[in-house]
């Protein structure tokens, strides 16, 4: 009887092992397994300062929660708002110094202008004068003649008799005159020559005092530019005190926080580490021997080694074209013609259908359903 009990025994624990070996084979002949999983997420962001410079406030704690464009940390930008005060200083210095450069241009131009149009002027006038004097220079010069003739003709008849001496003397005293006028008309020609020479140089002086105005022109021109460089300066100097202030770029948790106040960083040292609780998904590390029959969509079943007692339900979103080993910094050096073959991963995201307990980094064991 005993025998027969114990044969019973035996034949139960033979068919209770092979239940459980057909089931263990089954359900990994339709399941793709595997404990290389973890869930991540895809807002895990380590915060930093765009510029150097000491921090003297830390304004959050780990662990805490903040809203997007909330202030975290502040670094002292009194060094900044110095250089920020001398370029505005400058700024204004150039404006003024612009702005009297161009009255001393416009007053300038105006006065070589008004010089240029006198000289014209001063030009047409001699020489309309010289013109009229050279017209009654030449209609003297004529009478002249006649009074010569005159005075010749007048000397005869004296000398016979046939006139009085009174007359004679008219005509010579009419003639002296004429050549006397004639004289100063000539020298008057010269004086306006000179003064003609003087107009022509003060018009020439004011064309080449234009110069001087193109000169302006160009230490404008040079201020303008300089005007510019110290206006991009001031926006980047703004920039560098907005800069100052580090501020949440999402809704999360303060992960870690790295350093506290008061302290020296440099541009880009972490100051936080925030996490988005909320943007989690399930990143397995899956062997090429159980790729088979695992595409985009397919079912997972997830469970998370920190959640007892809970399965969680998602779906294959996307799969990695290439392999986890790719893109090694230590890539595999096959040209001697030694090779050993590894068992290649690919990593593979699920999409959670629920988040609620999970936490970025937990490690998780997930059976991926094969089509």
């Amino acid at each position: 009887m005993s025998k027969r009990i114990g044969t019973f025994i035996i034949i139960g624990l033979i068919l209770f092992f092979s239940y459980i070996g057909y089931s263990y084979l089954h359900y990994r002949s339709v399941n793709a397994v595997s404990d290389a999983a973890f869930i991540k997420s895809d807002k895990i962001s380590t915060l930093s300062f765009k510029v150097g410079g000491k921090v003297i406030e830390m304004k959050k704690l780990e662990n805490e929660e903040v809203k997007k464009g909330e202030l975290l940390a502040v670094i002292d930008p009194i060094d900044l708002k110095i250089a920020k005060d001398k370029i505005l200083y400058s700024i204004e210095s150039l404006k003024k110094s612009i702005e009297v450069l161009k009255l001393k241009k416009e007053r300038l131009k105006k006065s070589l202008q008004l010089q240029r149009e006198i000289a014209k002027i001063d030009i047409k006038a001699i020489k309309q004068e010289k013109d009229s004097l050279h017209f009654n220079i030449e209609a003297s010069k004529t009478r002249l003649k006649k009074l010569d003739l005159d005075l010749k003709r007048y000397k005869n008849m004296l000398e016979q008799n046939l006139i009085a001496s009174t007359e004679y003397e008219n005509i010579k005293t009419n003639r002296d005159a004429l050549s006397k006028q004639i004289e100063a008309m000539e020298k008057k020609i010269d004086e306006l020559n000179v003064n003609i020479s003087k107009a022509k140089k003060a018009y020439k002086l004011a064309i080449v005092n234009e110069k001087e105005i193109k000169e302006l022109e160009k230490t404008i021109e040079a201020q303008n530019e300089n005007l510019k460089l110290q206006k991009k300066s001031l926006e980047d100097i703004e920039n560098k005190i907005e800069y100052t202030k580090l501020y949440a770029p999402f809704d999360g948790i303060i992960a870690k926080k790295f350093i506290d106040a008061p302290r020296v960083v440099k541009k880009g040292s972490p100051i936080y580490a925030l996490a988005d609780p909320k943007s989690l998904y399930c990143e397995v590390l899956l062997s090429e021997k159980k790729m088979y029959g695992i595409k985009d969509g397919s079912s997972v079943t997830i469970k998370v080694d920190a959640v007892k007692d809970r399965v969680y339900k998602g779906v294959v979103e996307s799969i990695a074209p290439t392999s986890a080993s790719t893109f090694s910094l230590v890539p595999r050096d096959i040209a001697s013609g030694e090779f050993t073959k590894l068992d290649q991963r690919f990593i593979v995201r699920i999409k959670l259908d629920s988040i609620d307990g999970l936490r970025a980094g937990m490690g998780a064991t997930v059976a991926i359903k094969r089509n």
